[in-house]
């Protein structure tokens, strides 16, 4: 067993270290306060080939990975979720077409998201389905005149980068909105130019401002047959593209509390009170080496998750370890950021300090692509049927 990272992920990892260190941390506090789409990290992304880590080589990406993409996300996310989110948009949507595409979607579309010609976004959840995913009510019907085209309407909602995308990857009900069956979901790329297609509300959020979320509205959307992912009636797409993104969501997770407890660190060892510093005293120090430990515990959890991805082990029997992953990660990043902002005490709390960033930035890890309660259920599941089991 080696936990050696071979040397171009290494290489990738310091490359994308300078860049977070030297364009991110910088740009973090006003992306949060203005709210402003930050195009300048998009391109920056883009220039240094980032947006393609997660795109096979044959279609124009780097052929990284999601153990590649994990590794550039972590280090994007110790200064700013929102650009974090960037990177993770680029396979998001495109995941399914990676999985289930034809080989006609894979060079119309993979190509253009890893060179940055196009962005993309991701349509599952609906405002009465968010954890419930069947409860989905967005239809897909067959045209009445045009054969093996389809006439999608319903609304879609909580997608992020919803505004700056140029297509979608939408998931519908080709059986009736009121079914449960697994095999009446279907998968669709949705172009937004198409006639029909309009951006909706856009949410005000807490945290990880600068990449809109908001809602997408279908409206008789005419929809033809080469758009359909997979196969008719592809629930299973869903889930499998879900699955192989946790060890991203992850990441993100990680890169937060390193980025907190790095940050809330420094502060404590140049703060004096009672005459010493406070990094001096065996309270705080304790919260460090327990903050430390969980850290590399959830690295540890989010690596591996990322190389069983990357192995094509991401289906029903694999999903209690990237639950595990994502649960484990992006509830630390809410302890971390818990805790930096109590370290700093009064100053913690307070907009100059980017302690209060990540405090806000944290809670939607534990809730996007699978809330934490979501995971616990699939990592419960796993143990009673024992796909996860110790004999």
């Amino acid at each position: 067993m080696n936990f050696d990272l071979p040397d171009d992920l290494l290489e990738l990892r310091n490359m994308v270290r300078r860049l977070a260190r030297d364009r991110v941390r910088v740009r973090a506090r006003e992306i949060d306060t203005t709210g402003e789409y930050p195009q300048d990290l998009f391109d920056l992304f883009r220039d240094t080939g980032l947006t393609g880590i997660g795109i096979p080589k044959e279609y124009g990406g780097s052929s990284a990975g999601v153990l590649g993409m994990v590794i550039a996300i972590e280090e994007i996310a110790k200064y700013s979720n929102t650009a974090a989110l960037m990177l993770l948009l680029t396979r998001l949507a495109t995941g399914p077409i990676i999985i289930a595409g034809s080989e006609e979607q894979k060079s119309a579309y993979l190509s253009d998201i890893a060179n940055g010609v196009k962005r993309a976004s991701f349509g599952l959840s609906e405002p009465q389905a968010g954890s419930d995913v069947m409860g989905i009510r967005t239809q897909a019907k067959p045209h009445p005149t045009r054969d093996g085209y389809w006439i999608l309407n319903g609304t879609k909602c909580w997608m992020s980068g919803v505004a700056q995308a140029d297509w979608y990857t939408i998931f519908a009900k080709t059986k009736e909105a009121s079914s449960r069956a697994h095999d009446s979901i279907t998968a669709f790329i949705v172009h937004r130019e198409w006639e029909g297609v309009s951006v909706g509300r856009l949410d005000n959020k807490m945290g990880v401002r600068g990449v809109d979320t908001g809602e997408l509205i279908l409206t008789d959307v005419e929809v033809p047959p080469n758009s359909v992912i997979g196969d008719v009636g592809g629930f299973k797409l869903a889930m499998l593209g879900l699955n192989s993104m946790r060890p991203a969501v992850a990441a993100r997770g990680i890169g937060l509390a390193e980025g907190a407890v790095m940050y809330a660190t420094q502060y404590v060892q140049s703060r004096e009170a009672f005459g010493k510093n406070l990094a001096d005293f065996q309270g705080m120090q304790w919260e460090i080496a327990k903050l430390a430990c969980e850290i590399e515990a959830a690295r540890l959890l989010t690596y591996k998750a990322a190389w069983l991805v990357d192995k094509g082990c991401f289906d029903k029997q694999w999903v209690p370890y990237l639950s595990m992953a994502k649960y484990y990660a992006t509830e630390l990043a809410v302890k971390a950021s818990n805790l930096a902002l109590q370290m700093l005490g009064a100053s913690g709390y307070m907009k100059d300090q980017p302690t209060e960033m990540w405090y806000r930035d944290a809670k939607q890890l534990t809730i996007v692509e699978g809330t934490s309660q979501i995971q616990l259920g699939l990592i419960a599941k796993g143990v009673l049927d024992h796909d996860l089991w110790w004999d």
